[in-house]
């Protein structure tokens, strides 16, 4: 195996040497820590997903088998999460998004050595599992913001490696790039990858690393579809024979899946503060199994739809004629992304906050007895509000929704939902979700003081 490596490293040494164009040779050094950045990042997050997959799929078959188990399992999986991230990576808590944004902003000659604490091989591990016992145990969390956060460490781990010889590459752009390289990958979704590291990431023109990010997307995307195909995280709903006046419909979701979300994200934010106080961890073990014996209540004896990362509860409205919710399943959902958020596991709020909004979009639509195709709409749309409510990114959110389902014909039903939703979140929160954890990370590792809300 040696022989072979040492074989075809001199192959392409030889190779390499015959470049006669010196600026191509450069260009090209500087091109491969990004490749093989995506590949190796494609790879993690298709065994990151199916292993997440596996993980709801066991909670689904213990609730639906043998549902007063999970009265117990939630509580231990809780505390088990939790006490891996407290233990061996205390920024590996939560979605991973802030972090990353945080690691961005702290990448400077002064401040550098302390990105470690939020990007590193250490956080790729106590991510992963804490994420996937959150989820068999029934919490309320995606995999999409965590896939991002171990994307940035994947990145700035291989920028590490580089020998000292090799052609320097800014380490802030180098994480932007797994940035988006992981989100691209998560979703399968290419432009939302792009959109998200401009609207969230990016504080210099984006000519000074386009190259770079285009590269990281489409190899972190192509490695996760060569691995699971060609998918659409959602599917095809149907969106035929729309009515003219669905738009004040959507302007009606839009406000109040926007709040909803801006909403949720304050008193999450509220919750973390007071949590943070606690004098002793006993108390916060004790407030974590109040939290998961609440979720796992709710689900065993009103609801299954409390649990999980919120997917099922989107491909069922979109796909089947079951499109009209209960007014209660978006309050279960809010209140299980708060209360598992808040616990301390590692786990984010994409994918909740998208199933949230389906399903203040299937009640909205309900009032109003829509077809099918109008319904999925609206569900559509509340997807978008609610995520844009949560993160302030509208153009990231529309783009995601419209890539996981491929409805081009309703892009600007999900831009004005966006758009509204980003005005109204405004009354909420002058600033979004990720924007506060980033400051509350960046205050405790660098002892910066809060901005003011």
């Amino acid at each position: 195996m040696k022989q072979m490596f040492v074989r075809v490293r001199g192959i392409l040494k030889t190779l390499f040497d015959r470049i006669n164009n010196e600026t191509l040779k450069r260009n090209l050094l500087q091109a491969i820590p990004f490749w093989i950045a995506s590949l190796i990042t494609g790879l993690i997050a298709v065994c990151y997903a199916v292993l997440f997959g596996w993980a709801e799929n066991g909670a689904a078959w213990v609730i639906h088998h043998h549902g007063w188990l999970m009265l117990i399992a939630t509580p231990a999986c809780f505390l088990l999460a939790w006490w891996l991230v407290a233990w061996f990576a205390p920024y590996a808590r939560g979605s991973g998004i802030p972090q990353v944004i945080a690691a961005v902003e702290l990448t400077n000659p002064i401040t550098n050595d302390r990105v470690k604490a939020l990007l590193s091989l250490r956080i790729i591990v106590v991510k992963i599992v804490s994420s996937l016992i959150m989820v068999l145990g029934g919490a309320v969390v995606g995999r999409e913001g965590p896939t991002i956060q171990i994307a940035g460490s994947v990145f700035r781990k291989v920028n590490q490696w580089l020998p000292a010889w090799w052609p320097k590459i800014s380490r802030r752009n180098m994480i932007k790039a797994g940035a988006a390289a992981g989100l691209a990958a998560a979703f399968n979704t290419p432009l939302g990858g792009l959109v998200f590291a401009v609207e969230e990431l990016t504080r210099t023109h984006i000519s000074y690393f386009k190259t770079a990010l285009f590269t990281s997307v489409i190899l972190a995307g192509l490695t996760a579809q060569a691995l699971l195909g060609p998918y659409l995280y959602l599917g095809y709903p149907e969106v035929s024979n729309l009515s003219h006046s669905l738009f004040f419909i959507v302007i009606m979701v839009a406000i109040l899946a926007g709040l909803s979300g801006a909403g949720m994200a304050k008193v999450i934010l509220w919750v973390l503060a007071w949590v943070k106080g606690f004098k002793s961890r006993s108390r916060h073990i004790l407030y974590t199994i109040i939290c998961a014996l609440i979720i796992a209540v709710i689900g065993v004896y009103f609801d299954e739809r409390m649990f999980g990362s919120g997917k099922e509860l989107m491909t069922h409205t979109l796909f089947t004629g079951d499109k009209e919710l209960p007014w209660y399943v978006p309050v279960f959902r809010i209140a299980g992304s708060i209360l598992s958020f808040t616990t301390g596991g590692a786990g984010g709020v994409f994918a909740p906050a998208l199933g949230a909004g389906a399903g203040v979009g299937s009640v909205v639509g309900g009032w109003f007895h829509l077809t099918d195709g109008n319904m999925n709409v609206v569900i559509l749309a509340g997807m978008v509000a609610f995520l844009t409510g949560v993160t302030r990114t509208p153009f990231t959110s529309f783009i995601l929704v419209l890539e996981m389902t491929d409805r081009h014909n309703v892009i600007f039903h999900l831009m004005l939902a966006g758009m509204v939703s980003s005005l109204v979140s405004f009354l909420v929160d002058r600033h979004s979700f990720y924007d506060h954890l980033k400051h509350i990370y960046k205050k405790e590792l660098t002892h910066e003081p809060l901005p003011a809300s």
